[in-house]
């Protein structure tokens, strides 16, 4: 990007901040009464004729003040924007709804904290449930239920649990099936689901052919997880919310919208093209690959279980979006949302 002087710097900013709060083109007037730049109508004038000219600015009407370009968005977001400190109620309303919740399931949690990301911010939220095939192997246990019958257990270290019942075909003893599941820890401990391959759980077999009859069934519930196409799960909270913005009082506008909240694979698609991406990542209109939010802006950041990526939180709204109060609230909620799952 062409390097702005700190007048330039000073009066894009004082654009950005207004137009964040009042969704309305700034004049140069404006600027010289609230922001206190220190130049007059006339000099921030053709200052802002220039950002206009170098793709910073947009002059939506002939005679209206201008809005920020996507362009404009983005050197603010690089270079002008603010570190937001959250309020202490707000920390401490976030600490409260994710602590509720650490005595429930990994999906609970996930649920609450799309919810009140969206309540804090006040846009459409959305997060990227676990995946089962991105867990990690911890171990298989072999539970006698009777002569005839076992429970094999499939356990991941994000809480997954996959289980199925199986036949014994002839007993096995304790010290024996303790062997066994020992060895199968052994084995495939550390190693993500999509990691167990089909050949891998060939060469399982043969090691320990001698019990095969017993574990055949075992292995089957390996290969089902193996093949078990990955459910596709994000979870939304306030798709009413990008709804009240002026931005999005077009009556297509709101159709697609609602339409892209309808879409689970396509929301799971555009988090997941963000999954594994360090701290905070801020897509603006067009830098967003999917063509159904190009007229929007996208943050996410990652949340982990034992310090594997997991998942995607995201926060979608207009390219006028208070970004570093929202980055700011993200960065939040994801710090408390990693603590409670990780406990």
């Amino acid at each position: 990007m062409t390097a702005l002087s700190d007048r330039k710097k000073r009066i894009l900013a004082a654009v950005v901040a207004d137009y964040i709060q009042t969704a309305e083109p700034v004049g140069s007037r404006t600027v010289a009464r609230s922001y206190r730049i220190g130049l007059s109508s006339a000099t921030i004038r053709n200052e802002m004729a220039d950002l206009e000219e170098m793709g910073y600015l947009e002059q939506p009407h002939t005679s209206a003040g201008r809005i920020p370009s996507q362009k404009g968005y983005r050197y603010y977001v690089d270079h002008l924007m603010a570190a937001s400190e959250l309020g202490g109620d707000e920390e401490e309303t976030i600490s409260r709804y994710l602590g509720l919740e650490k005595m429930r399931e990994i999906e609970q949690i996930i649920i609450s904290a799309v919810r009140v990301l969206s309540s804090i911010t006040n846009h459409t939220s959305m997060i990227m449930g676990p995946q089962f095939k991105k867990s990690t192997f911890r171990q298989m246990r072999i539970l006698p239920l009777d002569e005839q019958r076992g429970l094999v257990v499939l356990i991941t270290d994000s809480g997954f649990i996959k289980n199925k019942v199986i036949d014994l075909y002839q007993s096995l003893s304790s010290s024996e099936l303790h062997q066994v599941v020992s060895y199968l820890n052994q084995k495939l401990f550390g190693l993500t689901i999509d990691q167990v391959t089909a050949s891998l759980i060939n060469e399982l077999k043969r090691d320990l052919f001698r019990r095969l009859e017993i574990l055949e069934q075992a292995f089957i519930l390996l290969e089902e997880s193996l093949k078990e196409e990955q459910q596709v799960r994000v979870f939304l909270g306030g798709t009413t919310n990008i709804l009240n913005q002026p931005e999005f009082k077009d009556v297509e506008k709101i159709r697609r919208m609602l339409a892209l909240f309808e879409q689970e694979s396509l929301l799971f698609k555009i988090l997941e093209n963000n999954l594994g991406e360090e701290d905070v990542v801020v897509k603006i209109g067009r830098e967003n690959p999917f063509e159904d939010i190009q007229e929007c802006t996208l943050i996410t950041a990652a949340y982990k279980i034992n310090q594997k990526t997991l998942g995607t939180v995201g926060v979608i709204g207009p390219t006028r979006m208070d970004y570093s109060r929202v980055i700011g609230v993200l960065r939040c909620l994801v710090d408390n949302l990693n603590r409670t799952l990780n406990l």
